[in-house]
């Protein structure tokens, strides 16, 4: 006896017993995905969010212009080229302390060795005994030359103290150092008869010429304090010029 089967009239396609139907491919009425056979191959995921193909079929890759790459969502890292916050450089304690050690021990053995000479204290010859000096060593106007050697190793070594006008008071003593080392230079380098000293004084103050007096100074912030090189050169040629002029002029 035959029964009638109502299944082919089931929207879902099942049967009483739960088991698929043998025959066809079934699908949802809404025709938005099959869920065949090749329900879930690769072809399922080559369309993004708005139906448009991000599969290139030529190339074999996935078009990736839509998406924005997680790097460009970092923030860019800061940036400090702009402004160098380093202290910027200047003189130190140290060089400070160091040179006005050396100021007053080179100006203070010249303001000494300047009495001696113009005034005739702590033992000197003064003026007169220096001029008879100076013309046993052959030099001709020997009185002038006398006062302007006393002058210059008593004004240079008082500047040279105070830190004022360094870069002239230093060229003095070295021209003044100069001189002597020239005259005594056949006597040997070391003491008592050689130019040890001399060459010593004479160190210490082309040291003064190109350093500067440091800040502890009457120089400080002047125009020469703040190119000491310019004017160092300036002056050590200006010493240059008077040792010579003193060597083959008036000797």
């Amino acid at each position: 006896m035959a029964t009638h089967d109502d299944r082919s009239g089931a929207s879902g396609g099942y049967s009483g017993a739960g088991s698929y139907p043998t025959g066809g491919a079934h699908h949802f009425d809404d025709g938005t995905r099959s869920f065949g056979r090749d329900a879930f191959r690769e072809d399922a995921f080559r369309e993004d969010a708005s139906g448009r193909d991000v599969f290139d079929k030529d190339t074999q890759s996935f078009d990736t212009t839509g998406y924005t790459p997680v790097a460009d969502l970092d923030p860019e890292p800061a940036h400090y080229d702009d402004e160098d916050e380093r202290k910027p450089f200047g003189w130190s304690g140290s060089a400070d302390l160091g040179l006005l050690v050396l100021r007053l021990a080179l100006g203070g053995a010249f303001v000494a060795h300047g009495l001696q000479k113009v005034f005739g204290l702590f033992g000197g010859p003064g003026i007169d005994g220096f001029e008879r000096y100076l013309q046993a060593a052959g030099f001709r106007e020997a009185r002038i030359l006398a006062w302007v050697t006393g002058v210059t190793e008593l004004a240079g070594g008082g500047l040279l103290v105070l830190g004022l006008f360094t870069p002239l008071a230093a060229a003095g003593v070295l021209g003044v150092m100069a001189n002597v080392v020239a005259l005594k230079f056949r006597g040997g380098f070391f003491a008592p008869n050689g130019v040890e000293l001399e060459v010593a004084y004479a160190a210490m103050a082309f040291g003064l010429l190109f350093a500067g007096p440091g800040r502890a100074a009457l120089d400080y912030n002047r125009a020469w304090f703040r190119h000491p090189l310019v004017s160092g050169f300036l002056c050590l040629v200006l010493a240059a010029g008077a040792t010579t002029a003193t060597l083959y002029v008036f000797r």
